[in-house]
């Protein structure tokens, strides 16, 4: 730690228009009390994620899952899968942290998402798979209601998160990223700070794609 995780991530969109697209993609997994710093190519703050920005981002990490019945033992380790703040702009559309006891296995995980309207809403994950009720708007073309299938895995050599939407018994929608950790190095590091803004732009160019097909906007979430 930390390393950069390049990878690709994965949407298919099933109904009631099928559309799905796959890139390739950098992230950054580090350990949240040995956050890097590496200047304006990328920075980790507090007010970018999940609790109090005053406060380390353990601290606010071990209150959330205490809240959902869950503790962080003083031993366990954190990793956190995201995007760095770059340049000044950050935008993680799934932030995951992972904790790991001290043998190295998969307590609990949290999932952090964020959607282009300045929203955020955390998850807390079981190893393994998961069901959780969606709670959140996120794309402007689905309703806040339903369940996600959350699969995760962390190994040394490689790391994935696969996450489907069932609504009314019928799987939606899917996304995936897999990635192999790899030793930070410039030109990661560059390709990494790029990535923020690729994510934003590309959000917006598929959500226009759609509209222009015709998709029914559903707007209950920002109410």
């Amino acid at each position: 730690m930390p390393a950069i995780v390049p990878g690709h991530v994965s949407h298919t969109r099933r109904v009631p228009k099928r559309h799905r697209f796959r890139y390739r993609t950098y992230q950054w997994l580090v350990d949240i009390d040995a956050l890097p710093d590496r200047g304006a190519l990328a920075s980790f703050q507090g007010r970018d994620h999940l609790g109090d920005p005053s406060l380390p981002l353990r601290d606010n990490v071990a209150a959330f899952v205490r809240a959902a019945g869950e503790r962080l033992e003083p031993q366990d380790r954190v990793l956190m899968l995201a995007n760095a703040r770059s340049l000044g702009y950050v935008f993680n559309p799934l932030t995951v942290f992972w904790c790991l006891t001290p043998a190295a296995e998969l307590r609990w995980a949290v999932l952090e998402v964020h959607n282009t309207y300045g929203g955020r809403h955390t998850y807390l994950a079981r190893p393994g798979r998961s069901s959780l009720r969606k709670e959140f708007y996120v794309s402007p073309f689905f309703t806040v209601h339903g369940e996600y299938d959350v699969t995760l895995s962390l190994d040394h050599d490689r790391i994935s998160v696969a996450i489907d939407l069932r609504q009314h018994q019928t799987r939606v929608f899917s996304a995936a990223f897999t990635g192999r950790p790899t030793p930070v190095r410039r030109t990661t590091m560059l390709a990494a700070a790029l990535v923020p803004y690729q994510v934003a732009t590309l959000i917006r160019l598929h959500g226009i794609w759609l509209w222009l097909r015709r998709l029914p906007v559903v707007r209950e979430g920002l109410r």
